[in-house]
C-alpha cells in the first residue's frame, strides 16, 4: 500500500480533529484511528506542527525551502573557491 502524503493544511486540520476528539473524553488511540494515521505519526505531526496556523506553516515550508537552496548555493561556492585556490598554486 501506497504511503500518503498530507499537506501542512491538512495536518493542522486532522491536529485539531484529534484535539476535539480528546477533549470530548476520547483516547489518543482512537483519535488516531479515527483520522487514519498511527499514533505515532500523530506525536511526530504534534512536535512538527502542534500549535501553528496554516500560515505559520505554509511560512515555515517556504523557508525550508529557501534554507535548502541558500545551503546549494553555499556548497557550489565553496567548491568554486577551493577549485580556485587549487589553480593559483599550480600557476605560481
Amino acid at each position: 500500500m501506497a504511503r500518503q502524503r498530507f499537506t501542512a493544511e491538512q495536518i493542522i486540520g486532522k491536529l485539531r480533529e484529534v484535539e476535539v476528539f480528546v477533549a470530548k473524553g476520547g483516547s489518543v488511540a482512537d483519535a488516531s484511528r479515527q483520522i487514519g494515521v498511527a499514533e505515532q505519526t500523530l506525536y511526530r505531526w504534534r512536535k512538527e506542527y502542534g500549535g501553528m496556523r496554516i500560515d505559520q506553516a505554509r511560512r515555515l515550508k517556504e523557508l525550508e525551502a529557501e534554507n535548502v537552496r541558500l545551503k546549494k548555493l553555499v556548497a557550489d561556492l565553496s567548491l568554486d573557491k577551493m577549485i580556485l585556490v587549487e589553480a593559483s598554486k599550480v600557476v605560481f
